[in-house]
C-alpha cells in the first residue's frame, strides 16, 4: 500500500469587496480577498496539499498567474484539477484537513457548508472533510486583519 502526505500553505490579503470565497462558500464580509483567480484562499491550500502528496508541484505550476486565461478564475478548477490527477495516478483521496487563519470573518457558522460544498468538489464524504479555524492572537498580518492564512493535509491511498 503506498499512503501519501502533502500540506498546503496560502495567504491572500483582504481588498475590495463585499464577502470572501472560503471552501467554495461566499461568506459576507466587510472586504474580499485579493488574487488572480477567486482567491480560494481555502481551496487553494487543499490543492497545494493533493500535488505535494502526489510529488506534482504545486498550483502556480498548473495554473500559472501570469496566464491570462486563469485570472478570476473559480478555484474549484484547480481542485477538481488535482483530484482528477490523484484518481490517474491511481490514488483515492482519504482525508483532508483545512485550517482557516483569521481573526475575521468567523468561520465556525459556515464551516458545515465549506466541508460538504469541498467533498462535493472531491467526490468524497463530508466526514473525510476537516474545515475549522484559528486566530493568531492578534498576532502578524491576520492578527493586524490584513489577511486570510490557511495550511492544510492530504491523505492519499493507493492499494
Amino acid at each position: 500500500m503506498d499512503i501519501r502526505l502533502g500540506n498546503g500553505f496560502d495567504v491572500h490579503a483582504f481588498g475590495v469587496g463585499d464577502h470572501v470565497t472560503l471552501c467554495g462558500v461566499q461568506v459576507p464580509h466587510s472586504h474580499g480577498l485579493v488574487g488572480h483567480s477567486d482567491a480560494d484562499v481555502g481551496m487553494h491550500t487543499v490543492t497545494d496539499a493533493i500535488y505535494g502528496a502526489l510529488a506534482q508541484g504545486d498550483i502556480g505550476q498548473h495554473f500559472p498567474p501570469s496566464d491570462p486565461q486563469w485570472k478570476g478564475a473559480e478555484s474549484h478548477i484547480f481542485l477538481r484539477h488535482a483530484v482528477n490527477l490523484a484518481r490517474d495516478m491511481g490514488f483515492t483521496l482519504s482525508n483532508v484537513d483545512c485550517t482557516l487563519i483569521c481573526e475575521f470573518p468567523k468561520v465556525g457558522p459556515h464551516a458545515a457548508s465549506m466541508r460538504d460544498a469541498m467533498a462535493k468538489i472531491m467526490g468524497m464524504d463530508p466526514d473525510r472533510v476537516s474545515v475549522k479555524a484559528t486566530t493568531s492572537e492578534k498576532l502578524g498580518f491576520t492578527g493586524r486583519g490584513e489577511g486570510i492564512a490557511c495550511i492544510a493535509t492530504a491523505a492519499l491511498v493507493k492499494p
